[in-house]
């Protein structure tokens, strides 16, 4: 049985030093290229989140069947490793992953030479992968509104073909931070490549070992910047954030400032600071999908209106957060409505004055999204765990702040 988070209105926090978790994202990158270029490297800063703890023990594997859980970067990232690398396994997971799309991957791999076969449904893992016989194909076509991870999924193991790859991205180009994020992990390992326009060229290369250290997730702070954006009059001191970033999501700095929280780099990172807040947030979240979540309730809450595009890829994420959005909204009041790819949300007038309890979906970010609105109101979280998919001190981070947390 799932367990669930009490948390009493506290509309302040005490102002402390928190160090956040490695981003993932960059995590498993470095893992892949790392195994690529022989596993001798020296990754610093590692995270400790789940989905990076399933590639590291996956990796190490020698079992046939390799089981990803609801990792969706591990499976797709996975997927073209051990393709390229001529394994014969099963990649499964989750009931969920079993129903998030790989088929786009799939054909981009079997064009190049993958032999991949699906064990149950046309599209969708658990996929068996059954050795890899290098083809001179070197040109792909892939649409970039789908998952950038297919992208990086391609990109990273483009120096091992034997006519490299160019990789043309076809349609809007969704998540564009992240593609760029692969080549600069790419390029710490010593391979170039070329992105122009909607294309990307990888000759074929070696990578080398390197010593590389992961950056802080800037996912994991827009949660802290919601807590000061909800509070009284909060700070927080974040340690180790950094501009420039490799992470699209450090677009956090310029994008809070209009919904009430200022940045201030020091030495060891950055305070975040209460301001004054607009009354109309309009933002394109086609770079940075995980900040729409924290975004809509931060509006909700503060009464502030939102018109958000490039929300589409929510759709198929850990559940579809659109809907989940929508429905947990609704318990305090405000409205996310949809008119042709455009979402409109229409803040809370009056916050409940009773507790109000917030279903989670099995996705860690809808937990760490609803989270603060402990700021204005009782809340409580139905299954709280699902936040060590990414940030698994998350809890132990608000009660380092003198938040009291009650479990059942």
């Amino acid at each position: 049985m799932n367990s669930t988070i009490f948390i009493k209105k506290q509309s302040d926090f005490n102002k402390v030093q928190l160090s956040l978790p490695a981003s993932k994202s960059i995590s498993n990158r470095a893992l892949i290229i790392d195994a690529l270029a022989g596993g001798n490297s020296a990754i610093d800063n590692l995270s400790e989140a789940r989905d990076t703890q399933t590639m590291i023990r996956l990796l190490a594997s020698d079992e046939d069947i390799l089981d990803v859980l609801d990792a969706g970067t591990t499976m797709r990232f996975l997927t073209a490793y051990l393709s390229v690398t001529n394994r014969k396994n099963i990649l499964t997971g989750s009931d969920r992953m079993q129903n998030r799309p790989i088929g786009i991957l799939v054909n981009a791999l079997r064009e190049l030479g993958a032999e991949i076969e699906y064990q149950k449904k046309d599209g969708y893992p658990p996929i068996k992968l059954n050795g890899f016989k290098d083809s001179e194909k070197k040109q792909l076509d892939i649409p970039g509104d789908i998952s950038s991870q297919y992208i990086s999924a391609l990109l990273m193991i483009a120096p091992l073909l034997k006519n490299g790859l160019e990789l043309n991205l076809t349609g809007k180009i969704g998540s564009r931070p992240y593609i760029t994020m692969t080549l600069a992990v790419m390029k710490s390992y010593g391979v170039n490549a070329n992105f122009e326009g909607s294309t990307v060229k990888v000759s074929p290369q070696k990578y080398t070992v390197a010593n590389y250290s992961v950056e802080p997730d800037w996912s994991a702070a827009s949660y802290w910047y919601s807590m000061v954006a909800l509070s009284s009059n909060s700070s927080v001191e974040i340690k180790g954030i950094k501009l420039p970033a490799l992470q699209g999501d450090s677009i956090l700095t310029k994008m809070m400032t209009s919904l009430g929280v200022e940045t201030v780099f020091n030495q060891s990172g950055a305070t975040l600071k209460k301001i004054n807040h607009q009354n109309e947030f309009s933002f394109d979240f086609t770079d940075c999908p995980d900040l729409a979540q924290t975004v809509a309730v931060i509006c909700a809450a503060k009464g502030i209106k939102g018109n958000f595009t490039g929300l589409e890829s929510l759709r198929i994420k850990e559940t579809d957060r659109i809907l989940a959005l929508q429905t947990e909204l609704n318990k305090i009041g405000a409205v996310l409505g949809e008119s042709e790819n455009t979402w409109t949300l229409t803040p809370s007038s009056v916050l409940p004055a009773k507790q109000v309890t917030f279903d989670t979906y099995e996705d860690h970010r809808m937990a760490m999204a609803f989270a603060p609105l402990c700021m204005l109101m009782d809340i409580a979280i139905e299954d709280p765990e699902v936040v060590n998919k990414s940030y698994p001190s998350y809890w132990e981070d608000f009660e380092k702040v003198g938040i009291n947390l009650s479990r059942s």
